[in-house]
């Protein structure tokens, strides 16, 4: 099985300081639905993990997450796409959850439910604690400069073998060549 993980905030859709709160600001990033959509047709899988504090904050409820990841689903069907499932970690730093990346939570539940190991799984996130969450499974991690991504690139630290593209798209033009 082919799987592929993807951060959502600034990876899929653009990202916000105010935290994406109601459907209307989940806008995609140019490219990211299509991305998705041709990483279904190659055989991929396609998993989204993400931190959404904005529930522990108390910024939105999980009825409106629900919404904004309906839309989300509704607009790769429209592209062609699928998601197959999304992962979560609803709480606030504060809360010391294991789901909340850096830590690796996630992406444990991802394989198991998968019932695969994640070495040889693609990681793709715009921030420094998604790539440290797959360096912690042994993932490959991929940075995208999307999003938060610039910032990341330039405060280094990134784990060993990040690989470093523009965007979810070019991820998928060269994963699609190997």
């Amino acid at each position: 099985m082919k799987l592929i993980i993807l951060d959502r905030d600034g990876v899929i859709n653009q990202d916000s300081d105010q935290f994406i709160k109601r459907p209307d600001e989940w806008k995609p990033i140019p490219g990211s639905l299509e991305a998705i959509a041709r990483l279904n047709q190659a055989g991929y899988r396609v998993v989204v993990a993400t931190n959404q504090s904005g529930v522990g904050r108390g910024l939105f409820d999980m009825a409106m997450l629900n919404d904004i990841h309906a839309k989300m689903h509704k607009s790769v069907v429209n592209a062609g796409g699928r998601i197959d499932a999304v992962f979560y970690c609803p709480h606030s730093a504060e809360e010391k959850c294991a789901c909340r990346k850096p830590l690796p939570g996630m992406y444990l539940e991802i394989a198991e439910r998968y019932d695969t190991a994640l070495q040889e799984v693609y990681v793709v996130g715009d921030s420094l604690r998604d790539l440290q969450a797959a360096a912690a499974v042994a993932a490959l991690p991929i940075l995208v400069l999307t999003g938060k991504g610039e910032k990341t690139e330039k405060a280094g630290g990134l784990p060993a073998g990040t690989q470093v593209f523009a965007d979810l798209a070019t991820v998928v033009d060269r994963l699609l060549i190997l």
